[in-house]
């Protein structure tokens, strides 16, 4: 394969995060001499929103009502904005989406307006509606033992009024770090968690889609997919993920997800990412040639 019908990895962040967590993961995929984009969606990386009542010390009444850039994002801005990144990308050869948790979301949308623009689309433990949307999964039992109230303690705002979702990560309360540590990363060291932990922002959007945005068989269905599960996720369980794989082999039985696994948790597949990069190389050998 030339130089110029190499794929490029186009790279799409979860809830709070941002193109900066994909760096170590990036470093070993370029090692493995493939090329990527890591996306930061509107409203992040640069463009997020640090209050000064962010910073030590803390001031929570100022961090629960001060106006963040993120209001008013909804999905559809998201898989705008992916589209616009796919459109260049596709000019210098095949293009494989990878996205992560609720990455999974914009990166279906794209799909499914714009299936020309995706040789290969894979979902690394991240959401693909198909028969519910999103919201209503949380409702199911693939998702009882995720600790929702331990996650909400996180939060200083209320939602509606403030028009976003805007969490403190800095807390220094040890139950909400316990319980940010064991949704995301259970098998990480302490200090890798404050690591990662200190890449998180505080706001992200509300949106989280509607009928409208599942998994389309017509266009998102024509692309070739992919699913790596993660064993040990405790944030969107394995169940769960599992779900996601068999909705989309019923919405689409002619074209299944070709599904790898790794073990571990959210975000040790970022932490620790040679086996993440290899696994991506191996999907990468599925294009045509």
């Amino acid at each position: 394969m030339s130089t110029q019908m190499q794929p490029t990895f186009v790279l799409v962040h979860g809830a709070f995060a941002n193109s900066f967590s994909f760096a170590p993961l990036q470093a070993e995929l370029g090692l493995l001499g493939h090329r990527s984009v890591a996306v930061d969606l509107p409203g992040h990386g640069f463009a997020a929103t640090y209050l000064p009542a962010y910073q030590a010390p803390q001031d929570l009444q100022g961090l629960a009502t001060a106006p963040g850039a993120i209001k008013g994002v909804t999905l559809a801005d998201n898989a705008a904005h992916l589209i616009g990144i796919l459109e260049r990308a596709k000019r210098n050869g095949p293009v494989i989406l990878v996205s992560h948790s609720r990455g999974g979301m914009t990166a279906t949308v794209a799909a499914n307006r714009r299936p020309d623009l995706i040789d290969r689309i894979v979902y690394v433990s991240s959401w693909c509606p198909v028969d519910l949307d999103v919201s209503a999964y949380y409702a199911e039992p693939e998702m009882a033992k995720v600790d929702a109230a331990g996650l909400a303690s996180a939060i200083v705002a209320n939602p509606v009024e403030l028009g976003l979702l805007r969490c403190n990560f800095r807390t220094a309360d040890p139950a909400a770090l316990a319980a940010f540590k064991s949704a995301f990363l259970a098998d990480g060291t302490d200090a890798e968690f404050m690591v990662f932990l200190n890449t998180f922002q505080p706001d992200e959007n509300l949106d989280t889609g509607t009928p409208d945005d599942r998994a389309e068989r017509g266009s998102w269905g024509r692309i070739p997919k992919s699913y790596v599960r993660l064993t040990e996720d405790t944030s969107l369980p394995l169940a769960m993920q599992d779900r996601m794989i068999r909705e989309g082999d019923a919405l689409t039985p002619e074209n299944p997800y070709d599904v790898h696994t790794l073990t571990g948790s959210h975000l040790k597949w970022l932490v620790d990412p040679a086996p993440a990069a290899r696994v991506l190389s191996e999907i990468a050998a599925l294009l045509p040639a």
